[in-house]
């Protein structure tokens, strides 16, 4: 009989306190939102007690957000334990999730607490989350290099002071498969719970080993994993969900398990992921990268063309990776352009589609067809647009080889002013933003620019991922165009916006790409 596996999703919790993957409280709600249509059974929302910003961010989700259960993390203290249930009140399937480490090393070095200390504090700190009468989960932190007897005894203790859930994390990625099965199976005949109560395997990815220590601590009996989107998360990242779950469903003769995923939905998640945080996944990415399905050597070629069952061993269409077909032009309405958007899985408001709308067709003066890629960079953009202090309304730049490049930028404030300044750099973006500064008067420090183009052909889409900070803030923009000097304009304009509205990401005095919200997160989390 096939056994459930319930998918826990760190993506907002252990995924986004990665330096370079902070979100904005718009971007966690909108993936959170996502992560509820793809199907996820958790979804761990933050760390209430981390940051006031976080706290309200898990607020908002747990408010707003139906479907999963929403969890919150805390230490093994009161306050944490405090911040965590003021947040999740809301929730209508609230959990906490507290923690503490049980390896020999972190109780010495960074808890100084000796064994005895921690199962005390342990038994104190679980009947204390679950008095206030939401479900609880235990995690061990760097379970895996912990005594496996000491680690026996304090599952016990959480399970019988109120945990339904016990984790055994690979905190720093060092456990191989063979290992991670033995300690499940050894934990599953030594620990002593009440009926219900399940056993959840957490596995980050420094030895490239994640997915496969996953699945060999499901075979010992794990019946929930905690991963991220692309994983994504602390230095190597978290074991990838969408390669577990199409790992399972397509080898369901090895791994007789199934879970509650709507696979259709991974791709489009996987976009929206790489859309608020910046950052892309590699081309060979398994399940979601650009050649997962794409074939150039002859030989496989001719084999899919015969049956695609030669060289593709899932279906594009099982993750929701839509074929680049050429179905939309200049003379399409509004009405073609929802359809397809939400056959791609974008369900916009009418103020969203209306932006998108306008967009799509300055596109289509300048390309032929646009394709699913090119309304998927659109939307992104757009997407970002909400609350805009400031606008681009047009550009001129002055740029070769023998010239010094010079730039013009006409700018709207929310005000409605309208301001033009011109500016001279050490090339035609530099230029342009620093025409852009001068005309909102508000400078942005470039952090980091990234250009790539989102489909083929001499009149592809060029998308510019741009991270800017100022005034202790750190903001995303994206922009796309055919003319990579207007995305870059539009990417920069972006985020310049949401830093002058206050939306950007807090950073530390002295960090410049580090957010502030996740300081605690990184000394802390597992």
């Amino acid at each position: 009989m096939s056994r459930r596996i319930y998918i826990f999703d760190t993506t907002l919790r252990d995924g986004e306190q990665s330096p370079g993957f902070s979100m904005t409280p718009e971007e966690k709600l909108q993936v959170a939102r996502q992560l509820a249509r793809l199907g996820v059974d958790v979804i761990e929302a933050g760390f209430p007690a981390s940051s006031p910003g976080d706290f309200a961010s898990v607020q908002q989700i747990a408010r707003e957000v139906d479907g999963p259960v929403i969890a919150g993390l805390a230490r093994c203290n009161r306050a944490d334990i405090e911040a965590a249930a003021r947040a999740l009140k809301d929730a209508r399937r609230p959990r906490i999730h507290t923690f503490i480490a049980t390896s020999p090393i972190h109780m010495e070095k960074k808890l100084r607490m000796k064994p005895e200390e921690v199962v005390q504090r342990v038994r104190e700190m679980v009947a204390y989350a679950a008095s206030f009468g939401m479900e609880v989960e235990f995690s061990a932190e760097d379970a895996t290099r912990s005594d496996w007897r000491f680690l026996a005894q304090v599952f016990t203790v959480a399970a019988r002071a109120g945990a339904r859930i016990l984790n055994a994390p690979d905190t720093v990625g060092y456990t191989t498969p063979k290992e991670i099965y033995d300690l499940f199976r050894y934990l599953k005949e030594h620990v002593d719970a009440p009926d219900g109560v399940i056993f959840s395997t957490h596995n980050h990815n420094d030895l490239g080993l994640a997915v496969a220590n996953t699945l060999a601590a499901i075979e010992a009996g794990a019946e929930q994993v905690e991963g991220t989107i692309n994983g994504i998360g602390e230095r190597a990242g978290n074991v990838a969900l969408e390669e577990v779950v199409m790992a399972i469903r397509t080898r369901h003769d090895r791994y007789p398990f199934h879970t509650g995923i709507r696979t259709t939905e991974i791709y489009r998640t996987s976009k929206l992921v790489q859309t608020v945080t910046g950052v892309s996944v590699q081309p060979n990415k398994a399940i979601v990268g650009a050649n997962a399905f794409a074939h150039e050597s002859g030989i496989h070629q001719d084999g899919v063309l015969k049956d695609r069952s030669t060289y593709e061993i899932m279906r594009p269409e099982d993750v929701g990776v839509p074929e680049s077909t050429l179905v939309l032009g200049k003379h399409s309405g509004r009405h073609a352009l929802r359809r397809r958007l939400e056959e791609l899985g974008y369900h916009l408001s009418e103020e969203e589609i209306d932006r998108a709308f306008a967009r799509f067709k300055e596109l289509a003066d300048r390309k032929k067809y646009i394709t699913d890629h090119d309304l998927e960079a659109i939307v992104g953009e757009e997407q970002q647009k909400t609350g805009e202090a400031l606008k681009l309304e047009s550009f001129q730049v002055v740029s070769g080889t023998q010239t010094l490049p010079t730039a013009t930028a006409r700018v709207v404030l929310a005000s409605g002013e309208v301001r033009q300044e011109a500016a001279s750099g050490d090339g035609p973006v530099d230029a342009l933003y620093r025409a852009i500064d001068r005309a909102a008067g508000f400078q942005g420090r470039l952090l980091q620019y990234e250009l790539k183009a989102v489909t083929e052909g001499q009149d592809a889409l060029g998308e510019v991922t741009v991270r800017v900070m100022s005034e202790g803030r750190v903001a995303l923009g994206r922009g796309v165009s055919t003319d990579v000097i207007e995305a870059s304009a539009r990417a920069y304009v972006a985020a310049l916006s949401k830093l002058m509205s206050g939306r950007g990401i807090p950073v530390q005095p002295g960090a410049d790409e580090v957010p502030a919200e996740g300081w605690m997160q990184r000394a802390w989390g597992d």
